[in-house]
């Protein structure tokens, strides 16, 4: 298992390294000079070239590329082009904001979809199902923006129950979490619906009914731990989805998170910026799919005796 996720850890990096360069190129050629908006509209030509200069905006692409990624292994992010301030120490304050968002948002998703699941399968073709799987399927078809501003307007506005921006105390949490779960929640329980359904089909759930357990026994301590495995892996795949989604929501909430810190930088043309936010939310993402590779790997029994095989056959190959 070790040496599983070693080879894991090391095609982390030719990916890292792809996403950085992609970056670079999208950010080279897109519209906008930060030297002339740091200058303003009546700084010279000169004066716009010589900062330029100074920042090493005229170096060729290699270059700049070579230097990002030498400044990074050295820990060693850059300077904000807007602030002047350290790169590393804005991520490091706003960090905690999107960490706390997405890990609410997955934590509430998955409270609540795993149950609705399971309620939809053990109800099939009846009307409890039917309604469970539309409100899924609606949650699924609407932009999350939208749940956003429709919680706002409810809950914010005509009822005054919960602050609309910032998030100064915990009830500030509230309305980003549940715009950001809905969608998710929609997810997973379509997902454990599917999987419970087809689990239950199989011939030992067939036998056990017939050795006269409870169908709460039957669904809880036989099929739901098979069903659970494929949906592990889509609560692994909503997390980066959550990472989009709250950009939208941290914009929406005034919460100053890693999202809006990127965003800003995006309208401001601050380059250090938007190449040092993207390569650690896809770190970030990259880290959580590679965890839930190896959670993966220990629920399901058969994922970890096919690596066995393969290892002691490629031993014997060498041998």
């Amino acid at each position: 298992m070790l040496r599983y996720i070693g080879k894991r850890l090391l095609m982390l990096i030719p990916v890292l390294l792809g996403i950085s360069l992609v970056v670079l190129i999208l950010i080279d050629v897109t519209p906008g000079d930060p030297a002339r908006m740091l200058l303003g509209a009546q700084a010279t030509q000169e004066q716009v070239d010589a900062l330029r200069d100074e920042l090493g905006l005229n170096d060729p692409l290699p270059t700049r590329y070579v230097r990002f990624l030498r400044n990074i292994l050295q820990g060693d992010f850059g300077i904000s082009l807007m602030t002047r301030r350290p790169i590393v120490d804005e991520m490091l304050q706003r960090f905690p904001y999107t960490l706390t968002l997405v890990s609410l948002s997955i934590v509430l998703s998955i409270l609540l979809g795993i149950p609705v699941g399971i309620y939809a399968a053990t109800h099939q073709r009846t009307w409890k199902d039917n309604t469970a799987m539309f409100l899924a399927l609606f949650c699924v078809s609407m932009p999350s923006f939208w749940f956003a501003l429709l919680l706002i307007r409810l809950f914010g506005v005509q009822l005054g129950w919960l602050p609309i921006r910032g998030v100064t105390t915990w009830k500030g949490w509230v309305l980003p979490c549940v715009a950001m779960a809905l969608g998710l929640t929609a997810v997973i329980a379509r997902q454990m619906r599917s999987d419970l359904l087809e689990v239950v089909r199989q011939d030992y759930i067939t036998t056990a009914r017939a050795k006269g357990l409870s169908e709460g026994k039957v669904i809880y301590r036989h099929a739901l731990k098979n069903a659970m495995i494929p949906v592990i892996m889509v609560i692994g795949g909503i997390f980066g989805t959550s990472l989009g989604g709250s950009l939208i929501a941290e914009v929406i909430y005034s919460i100053p998170g890693l999202g809006n810190y990127t965003l800003s930088a995006l309208n401001n043309r601050d380059y250090p910026v938007i190449q040092s936010s993207i390569l650690i939310l896809s770190t970030m993402f990259a880290v959580v799919i590679l965890l839930v590779d190896v959670i993966f790997a220990l629920v399901d029994p058969r994922i970890r005796s096919q690596y066995v095989k393969k290892q002691k056959r490629k031993r014997g190959e060498a041998s």
